[in-house]
């Protein structure tokens, strides 16, 4: 058996497999299905200092290999998860980490110094790329200005492991992440989802109420690790890869280009045990190829030059 054991700064995983957020609620959604303890650690749906409504419907649609989403972060807010779901969810036996948005500045800051005070929750994600909302979120994740802004009074206000999820709606994402990095940030992850359309041809008009909403799944993954191995090659801090993994070959790809660990999102609409099935997976490839631990995987591509 390999050491599956994974380091993101000061927060350690027992194995580098973590869920994405938006994709698996608040972890207890899937307590049928599998043994929560397992997995390396869960990031919550997204979580403001005020509640949202989210978007108005329809806000989902298939796509080929993929689906398109424009739920808007719905929530109840920062105090009701303080209040409500924290009690819930803080004995679970993985690292718990809270994906946290706003629409300024001074959101961000006070709802994370607000989640800095919960013991069992080691880490946030700091979500500056959301395509859904109308103000904030990916406002911030496109210009290296605002994003160094948000992340600056974050991280004054948040002493813990602070994660930034990085925008693809960009045309370098490695700027954002060098920004970021300068200001405090502890690792980042991407991909978010790609902004994207779908139109119902019959009634001639889109299917999303906004529009256009975040693409997700397996479609987009030739485009998440070719960013997620630029972005390795850019910064110093831990990479968190994600977009469009549906099995343990892909979590494996985005370790070879340099991710330190990985989540997965939209495949577990399709197989709600994916998480642990890459986890064994990962386990299996080490142990074939003669990895003592899963660190040997990060950034090794044979016989590579550019």
């Amino acid at each position: 058996m390999a050491d599956l054991t994974t380091k993101i700064g000061d927060l350690t995983l027992k194995n580098p497999v973590m869920t994405a957020s938006g994709t698996f609620g608040y972890g207890l959604e899937y307590a049928d299905f599998i043994d929560l303890s397992r997995l390396g650690g869960i990031v919550v749906k997204g979580t403001t200092l005020h509640s949202r409504e989210g978007n108005s419907y329809p806000r989902l649609a298939e796509t080929p290999s993929g689906m398109l989403n424009a739920v808007g972060l719905q929530n109840k807010g920062v105090d009701y998860f303080i209040r409500h779901i924290y009690p819930e969810i803080k004995n679970i036996q993985t690292n718990m980490i809270i994906n946290v948005s706003g629409s300024t500045v001074e959101m961000y800051a006070e709802c994370a110094k607000k989640i800095a005070s919960l013991e069992q929750i080691p880490a946030i994600e700091l979500n500056i790329s959301c395509p859904n909302v109308k103000e904030g979120g990916m406002a911030f994740g496109v210009s290296c200005s605002a994003a160094a802004e948000v992340v600056r009074a974050v991280r004054k206000a948040y002493p813990k492991t602070l994660i930034v999820k990085l925008s693809p709606n960009v045309t370098d994402i490695t700027e954002i992440a060098r920004a970021v990095e300068a200001e405090g940030a502890d690792a980042v992850s991407l991909i978010n989802t790609l902004l994207g359309m779908a139109i119902d041809v019959e009634k001639r008009q889109p299917v999303l109420s906004t529009v256009t909403g975040g693409l997700s799944g397996p479609c987009i993954k030739p485009v998440a690790l070719r960013m997620v191995w630029q972005t390795c090659r850019a910064v110093k801090i831990p990479v968190i890869g994600m977009g469009g993994i549906a099995g343990w070959q892909d979590a494996v790809a985005f370790m070879l280009a340099g991710a330190s660990a990985v989540q997965i999102g939209t495949y577990h609409f399709i197989d709600p045990a994916v998480s642990v099935k890459a986890i064994d997976g990962i386990n299996g490839y080490c142990d074939r190829n003669g990895f003592g631990s899963v660190g040997e995987l990060i950034g090794k591509l044979n016989d590579f030059k550019l």
